[in-house]
């Protein structure tokens, strides 16, 4: 193996790609089959699914934004791999959570009463899971490689969190709900045997006091660390990055199910192709990069990420349904006369953002010292949630208000480009 993929082949990152790889993969097989169980079997009208999916995504952010600084303490003043463990034992015991809701609402008892409550109980849960497994993943990195490594890794991280993404959002399209909640428990018990081969990780400096109070100490490290115009700046790039994903995750259900008429799995191979294009473009930029840390592709990639949107909007606005009113299934989806514009459209959405957003992640962790990296990245996570939680009840909003969600991705659009302002200033505060 050469160049990134040699990593694959070291101890000092494998266990940490592979549990990552688990993590991510859990997340997206139990969200999409509980979204798209619901999207499909339990609601029938747009407002209501929309309203839905934007709950679950702001269900699955919320712990982002309350305890992401207690989670940066953490990971910077203990030993990171000890952490890893611990939180992987916890995901055993939330998916045997969220693996009840499932198996309650493929057995159709109690769905509104008991089963839906209790799967949102784990999404907040797997929320709270990743809130604290984040900043270990980028902090860890700078510790475990070289510098002229962890542009690679990080590529290779987000790569590979994608890819698991592709394979749990496509397999929770086709098998069986049941099936799902077996899954879901046995992928937490690997993740937990993978994240005990992680190499120690222990803090820079002397283990210190944490401060528990989530509120003081989540304004206390947002304003450590955005105070530093280049970090601010990256910081709110990312934001906005994932402001747009989070609206656009909102979006894809009931998109597929209402404008393109369709069944759960092409709302699947949607998601799928989304996946492979951030994993094609994480990987992409590091090449063309060659190792180097620089936000300088950033802005054109994001300007072009905002033109396949409205491209994908433009395909979206002339489609048109089966004649016999019946739903698109994926043979019937992948022979209709747009299909290739639509899924190109999408899939230049995903390899350009892949391109913005990979850079800017290993700047964060680079650009600090090693023993605060945990909690530079807990800080933009914070800063990360707030707005794409603030997205969510826009999309929510404007939902309300009566505009349907093909519409809704032009509001898509224009934050791409300021998104490429922000990468614009970055960049010439990094020369």
């Amino acid at each position: 193996m050469t160049g990134s993929f040699s990593l694959l082949g070291r101890r000092r990152f494998l266990p940490l790609f592979v549990t990552q790889l688990l993590g991510a993969f859990n997340d997206n097989l139990f969200k999409n089959a509980m979204v798209l169980f619901v999207v499909y079997g339990v609601f029938n009208d747009e407002a209501s699914e929309t309203l839905f999916s934007a709950v679950a995504t702001a269900l699955f952010i919320l712990p982002f934004f309350l305890l992401s600084a207690l989670s940066g303490q953490l990971a910077d003043t203990r030993d990171k791999a000890r952490i890893i463990r611990i939180i992987k034992f916890c995901e055993i015991l939330i998916m045997l959570v969220g693996g009840g809701g499932l198996i309650l609402a493929w057995m159709g008892w109690a769905v509104h009463l008991a089963a839906i409550p209790l799967m949102m109980l784990a999404l907040f849960a797997m929320g709270v899971h990743s809130t604290f497994f984040g900043p270990i993943k980028y902090a860890i990195l700078p510790q475990h490689l070289h510098r002229d490594e962890v542009l690679a890794g990080t590529g290779l991280v987000e790569a590979g969190t994608y890819i698991a993404i592709l394979a749990g959002t496509i397999l929770a399209g086709v098998i069986d709900v049941e099936w799902a909640a077996l899954g879901v428990v046995l992928v937490a018990a690997a993740g937990y045997w993978t994240g005990r081969q992680v190499p120690p990780a222990p803090p820079e400096h002397e283990e210190t006091g944490i401060d528990w109070h989530i509120i003081r100490s989540s304004i206390t490290l947002v304003r450590a660390t955005m105070h530093i115009p280049r970090l601010y700046l990256a910081i709110l790039s990312i934001s906005f990055f994932w402001t747009i994903g989070a609206v656009l995750f909102i979006q894809f259900p009931p998109l597929v199910k209402n404008i393109l008429h369709a069944d759960k799995s092409v709302a699947s191979l949607f998601l799928a192709v989304f996946s492979i294009g951030i994993a094609i473009g994480s990987v992409a930029v590091n090449r063309l990069l060659k190792g180097e840390v620089s936000a300088r592709y950033s802005p054109a990639s994001v300007i072009v990420m905002g033109l396949f949107v409205l491209a994908f909007y433009w395909v979206c606005r002339g489609w048109e349904h089966d004649p016999t009113g019946a739903m698109y299934g994926i043979g019937g989806f992948l022979g209709h006369a747009d299909v290739v514009p639509l899924l190109a459209a999408l899939l230049g959405i995903a390899v350009s953002g892949g391109m913005f957003v990979v850079p800017l992640y290993a700047f964060l962790t680079t650009t600090v010292p090693k023993d605060q990296t945990a909690r530079t990245v807990a800080a933009n996570n914070i800063v990360n949630s707030g707005a794409m939680v603030a997205g969510s009840l826009l999309a929510l909003g404007l939902s309300i208000a009566g505009i349907g969600v093909v519409d809704q991705l032009l509001m898509s659009a224009v934050m791409c480009v300021i998104s490429a302002w922000l990468a614009v200033q970055l960049h010439r505060a990094c020369d």
